[in-house]
């Protein structure tokens, strides 16, 4: 059975419906799964799981939360060579381009990453959560 962390920080509650729904999916997969608020978890934790699920929204000029988010995941960044990472968020502005950087940064760290990210816009709707719990379920089953 796989250990997965789905860690995420969300400003309006938009990326910890997210988060939530993926740890469904992890757990409809059988695997085991910790959800952890980004204040909550350290970097080095990361070490201790299979895999890593990692939620940020958009903010300002399309980066990551720039105050409790980016200073963890540039620590994190040294734990992620050749780990299973997937990565998902909300954005409100922007196209979501913000996800596509995410993606090549986390890429160019050595992780394994999944997909291209997973990117919704404003509240995640039932449609959006269900990719959520998919997103969940397929990672935790490719480990």
């Amino acid at each position: 059975m796989s250990k997965i962390a789905v860690v995420y920080w969300s400003g309006t509650g938009n990326t910890e419906m997210m988060a939530e729904a993926c740890a469904e999916g992890v757990k409809e997969s059988g695997s085991e799964v910790t959800l952890a608020e980004v204040s909550s978890f350290t970097a080095a934790d990361t070490a201790n799981y299979d895999g890593v699920m990692f939620g940020c929204p958009a903010m300002g000029a399309e980066v990551l939360e720039e105050s409790v988010f980016e200073p963890f995941f540039t620590e994190a960044e040294a734990f992620l060579g050749n780990k299973p990472v997937a990565l998902f968020g909300s954005y409100g502005w922007g196209g979501g381009a913000w996800m596509n950087d995410w993606a090549e940064r986390t890429r160019n760290d050595g992780a394994k990453l999944f997909g291209n990210g997973l990117a919704v816009e404003n509240t995640p709707d039932n449609d959006a959560l269900a990719e959520c719990r998919k997103l969940g379920k397929d990672f935790a089953a490719q480990i």
